[in-house]
């Protein structure tokens, strides 16, 4: 501040006010953007699943449950090598439970 601030106080107080909104504006900009972000989430989250959709589309039912069927067998047949040293007729079950699918 300097000499003409005592001399001119509203000239001092008009380039301290324009610092102020000049650190203001930034803050002022990002709280309106987090404004419209939260106003239009649901929007933007639709538009984001639509977006993946179009780029992995979902597996058909048939699919899944094949999906889960293989994968339950290799989950039967890794037990069954669990259990073939200690109990070979456990073992001997549960491969055949898994070659039944």
């Amino acid at each position: 501040m300097s000499v003409l601030a005592i001399a001119f106080p509203f000239e001092a107080a008009v380039s301290v006010a324009g610092v102020a909104i000049g650190a203001a504006r930034p803050l002022l900009g990002l709280s309106l953007f987090a404004t419209l972000l939260l106003l239009f989430k649901p929007l933007l989250k639709g538009l984001l699943q639509a977006g993946l959709l179009l780029l992995s589309p979902r597996k058909s039912l048939e699919e899944r449950r094949l999906t889960q069927k293989i994968r339950s067998v290799k989950l039967l047949n890794r037990v069954a090598s669990s259990y073939e040293v200690s109990q070979p007729n456990l073992a001997a079950e549960l491969r055949q439970l898994a070659s039944r699918g």
